[in-house]
């Protein structure tokens, strides 16, 4: 008798953890954005050329899916010039042993010798930054641009909000979330990317997120009519929500013929 309760009892759970499983959203994912910065041309071609042959292939080999990379808008004149790549993972487990499987993945050593191995004095990049992010609880996962047309003309425009607390950076993220900006963005059709909370980075507290347009006009019609839209006005007039950015950050960025989103 007892072993026919708890038998009862276990099918019930296993079968309420399926319905949660099914009709749960999906899980948030954690967003690696890395940022080489170059000091001239060679520096870009070569670390585009590790990506493209190397890093990008050996990640989809690990199931790694949407990789982005991009290039700011105005690298061929900045001193600065920065390749953007985007990661979306799982989980931090994933992380975590990635580059262990990659210092195993032969394919990879052999097409990414040239930057993996480049000497002192032949340095593929000043330096890179990596920035890890956690995706917003109603966007949670990376998502591909529906943007068409020739990517040569299409802008990925990257935003920071940094907050002058950490209370007030979550009113900021609420504002997305609960507060209706995501949905908003969605119906005028920004072709977000993605959304995530700054978990780790040089400028804390922060968010983050990339909509995607076909060329610079389109970005600035759809921003246009996003300021001047009725539900943004009564979003932004809101008590609760004010001065919630102490400092933003507008960076637009061209995708790479390989990137996947």
């Amino acid at each position: 008798m007892k072993r026919s309760i708890l038998l009862s009892s276990f099918f019930l759970v296993f079968i309420s953890l399926i319905v949660c499983n099914a009709s749960g959203a999906p899980p948030r994912q954690y967003i690696e954005l890395r940022v080489y910065h170059a000091s001239d041309s060679v520096q870009v071609r070569t670390i585009t050329r590790f990506l493209q042959s190397a890093l990008v292939p050996a990640l989809h080999k690990q199931g790694i899916r949407k990789v982005g990379v991009f290039t700011a808008i105005g690298n061929d004149t900045a001193t600065d010039k920065r390749v953007y790549v985007l990661i979306p993972y799982s989980s931090l487990k994933e992380i975590e042993g990635l580059a262990a499987k990659l210092e195993k993945d032969q394919q990879y050593q052999k097409e990414g010798s040239a930057y993996l191995n480049a000497t002192y004095d032949k340095a593929p990049y000043k330096r890179y930054e990596t920035i890890l992010l956690q995706s917003f609880e109603l966007m949670p996962q990376v998502a591909t641009s529906g943007v068409n047309g020739p990517r040569s003309e299409r802008v990925y425009e990257l935003r920071s909000y940094e907050g002058y607390t950490e209370k007030i950076y979550k009113n900021k993220v609420r504002m997305f979330n609960q507060g209706g900006e995501i949905d908003l963005f969605k119906r005028l059709g920004f072709n977000a990317v993605f959304y995530g909370e700054v978990l780790y980075g040089s400028r804390m507290p922060n968010l983050m997120y990339m909509t995607s347009f076909e060329n610079k006009a389109s970005r600035d019609e759809h921003w246009k009519t996003f300021g001047s839209n009725p539900t943004w006005k009564q979003l932004s007039s809101m008590p609760e929500y004010q001065k919630n950015v102490s400092k933003s950050e507008i960076i637009f960025l061209t995708p790479a013929d390989f990137s996947d989103l």
